[in-house]
């Protein structure tokens, strides 16, 4: 218990919880070392609920309108400042001062309504950097301009007034210590490990392979980053080119791009290969997850991407598949040996590795069960708990 009695409040823009996992497994730890902790997140149509209490502990939900424009973001922007500003507010008058105000990005912008409560009371305020946004505006618009320069502007105000930073990575850190003027011992690397105890690994279902014989998963974000408009492509080549017509394609998640791929999916004509069942349950992906022959991730390759972890890397990792992804520095990292890595941006080459994983399944077998293996010995939550706790105890100086 060394963080017994101790109040943490922490707030998330983008995602709400406790869908969100990495801020949620935060939140659960830091409540299993003695916390009190508070979190403050949008709502969202499974999460409508503006407040409710899970496994004791108190989440407040905002109203959030979703971007699609430059003004659209603008208004999310403003909107979420003032209703994190609110919620903070309710949470210091209703519950107390706290101890930490534990800000998790995107966007950079979360010191600006929580400003008052560091600056006049004895709150700390902790950056836990998930996104690194001025890399992610270059991958989106692929340019800088004024853009770019106001991310790199939020980021480095984020910077200063953090007392302590957490990375999800060794690249994030170095950006901490570059771009942040961070000191080596004002950052801490907690990865995005998967928690094995919540992960629901059994037996496989092959109704869900829907009379194919194999099946390829993918669960994520759909943007214009991650790569699925070149995954397409890659399938297009697999079905026509190769006639390869027992393979499923399961493509889970949702985004501002999801609609396009669908459309696109039918214009190629893969509508028979290719499912977009949208967000799905925990269950569901377990299910997926279990029964599929293989994962994917065509992440594009950028700056952007090179030097962030990807949350389905080790969820597919955890669940023992084989990957097939583009050569990137992190994700090559976390996935070692339990991945094949095509050309960057190689349509054909990535098309070809999905076809070698399924012909070779004793190999395919042996790179899951490689990946499970360093995610239990090496990756998994339980070797990250500890790390977020000592970020604690070096900011609250305990």
């Amino acid at each position: 218990m060394s963080l017994k009695s101790k109040k943490v409040c922490m707030i998330v823009e983008n995602l709400p919880v406790p869908f969100d996992r990495r801020v949620w497994q935060e939140a659960l730890a830091l409540q299993e070392a003695g916390a009190i902790v508070t979190v403050i997140c949008p709502q969202t149509k499974e999460y409508p609920l503006p407040f409710e209490e899970i496994d004791g502990i108190r989440v407040y939900r905002h109203y959030l309108p979703e971007a699609s424009s430059t003004k659209g973001y603008f208004i999310e922007y403003l909107t979420a400042i003032y209703h994190e500003f609110r919620l903070l507010f309710k949470v210091f008058t209703t519950h107390g001062i706290q101890d930490v105000i534990h800000a998790c990005n995107p966007p950079d912008l979360i010191f600006i309504p929580a400003a008052p409560f560091y600056l006049f009371t004895r709150a700390r305020f902790l950056f836990d950097h998930h996104d690194i946004n001025p890399e992610l505006w270059k991958a989106k618009f692929n340019r800088k301009g004024l853009g770019y320069r106001a991310l790199l502007l939020a980021e480095r105000w984020t910077f200063f007034f953090a007392k302590h930073v957490i990375a999800t990575n060794d690249s994030y850190k170095q950006i901490a210590m570059e771009r942040g003027k961070k000191k080596d011992s004002e950052v801490t690397v907690v990865r995005s490990g998967p928690d094995l105890t919540k992960l629901k690994v059994g037996a496989a279902k092959p109704e869900l392979k829907k009379g194919f014989q194999y099946m390829v998963a993918y669960i994520g974000v759909m943007g214009q980053q991650e790569g699925l408009d070149l995954l397409l492509k890659s399938i297009e080549y697999i079905v026509k080119d190769q006639n390869r017509t027992d393979i499923y394609f399961c493509l889970m998640g949702n985004g501002p791009v999801r609609e396009n791929l669908m459309q696109m999916s039918v214009e190629l004509n893969l509508e028979a290969y290719v499912e977009f069942p949208g967000r799905v349950s925990n269950e569901y992906l377990a299910d997926v997850l279990n029964t599929a022959d293989l994962c994917v991730n065509p992440d594009i390759p950028s700056e952007m991407n090179d030097k962030s972890t990807m949350n389905k890397i080790m969820e597919y990792m955890a669940f023992a598949k084989p990957i097939v992804q583009y050569s990137l520095k992190e994700g090559s990292f976390s996935a070692g040996k339990s991945s094949l890595y095509a050309k960057n941006t190689d349509t054909i080459d990535f098309a070809n590795k999905i076809i070698w994983l399924v012909e070779h399944p004793e190999e395919a077998k042996k790179m899951g069960e490689w990946g499970r293996e360093r995610v239990e010995k090496e990756l998994s939550w339980d070797f990250e708990k500890p790390k977020l706790i000592s970020a604690y105890k070096k900011l609250l100086k305990l």
